[in-house]
């Protein structure tokens, strides 16, 4: 038996817009919620979420019994934390602040097992081969591994060829918060230097064959993104719906 078929993948390999929204709630409950809404995908967010290894197993399987695919992001983009989400089950992880082709290429050997990568040989013990029950796991599991680097620098910017050129590289991801701030230009995310800057990155993850994602805020720029290309599209997070949704409420409340 080989290791599940990343859907997501395939998907977005064949050019198809997947919508998905962050997590960052540490919440199973709000995981289930967002699970069901329909959100081809939900992101986990481990860097600037309060998770730990354990909340994001419990929204794993909280995700499992819903048609969203599960995504987590890394804190940081190290082995040890990469081996330890990928033996949870996720087949599709975001890594943070990857500024170099040297730095995208170590991520890649760390998500993949030996022959491609460098991935540790324990998922005999671990949710991601059913706790031994997928026996060919280990031999299949490296094409279903679904990788995005966060360009979220000038550096990484002035890079995007190289990274994007590095084999086990899926996708690039534009972080436009952190890129914003290290541009000089902190909570202006629509200055035009940094609007520049995000669509060069676009245009050379597509001319690489690589798939475009970031993650916004304001529904009004959705479809214009989806134009520029962008296949991996984050529709908003958890806590910011669950902030606007309170505030709009007490809003409408008769007061005297």
């Amino acid at each position: 038996m080989p290791a599940p078929v990343n859907e997501l993948k395939l998907a977005l390999q064949d050019g198809h817009v997947q919508f998905g929204v962050w997590l960052t709630m540490a919440s199973g409950r709000v995981a289930e919620i967002a699970g069901k809404a329909g959100f081809d995908w939900c992101l986990i967010d481990a860097e600037h979420g309060p998770n730990t290894l354990t909340t994001i197993a419990d929204q794993l399987l909280a995700l499992a019994g819903t048609e969203a695919h599960a995504v987590v992001r890394v804190p940081v983009g190290e082995d040890w934390i990469l081996k330890q989400v990928l033996d949870l089950g996720v087949q599709t992880v975001v890594v943070p602040m990857v500024d170099t082709a040297e730095q995208a290429a170590q991520v890649a050997a760390a998500v993949r097992y030996p022959g491609k990568g460098s991935r540790g040989m324990g998922a005999a013990l671990a949710r991601a081969s059913g706790y031994g029950e997928i026996v060919d796991y280990v031999s299949s599991a490296n094409d279903q591994i679904c990788l995005f680097v966060q360009i979220e620098s000038a550096q990484a910017v002035a890079n995007v060829d190289a990274i994007a050129a590095v084999e086990g590289v899926d996708g690039l991801f534009v972080g436009p918060a952190d890129l914003s701030a290290d541009m000089g230009f902190v909570g202006q995310m629509g200055a035009p230097e940094v609007l520049a800057a995000i669509d060069h990155v676009y245009a050379r993850t597509l001319a690489a064959g690589k798939i475009a994602g970031t993650v916004l805020f304001d529904p009004a720029d959705f479809e214009n993104q989806v134009t520029k290309g962008v296949t991996f599209l984050g529709l908003g997070s958890d806590s910011i719906l669950i902030n606007r949704a309170f505030r709009d409420l007490v809003g409408k409340a008769p007061r005297s």
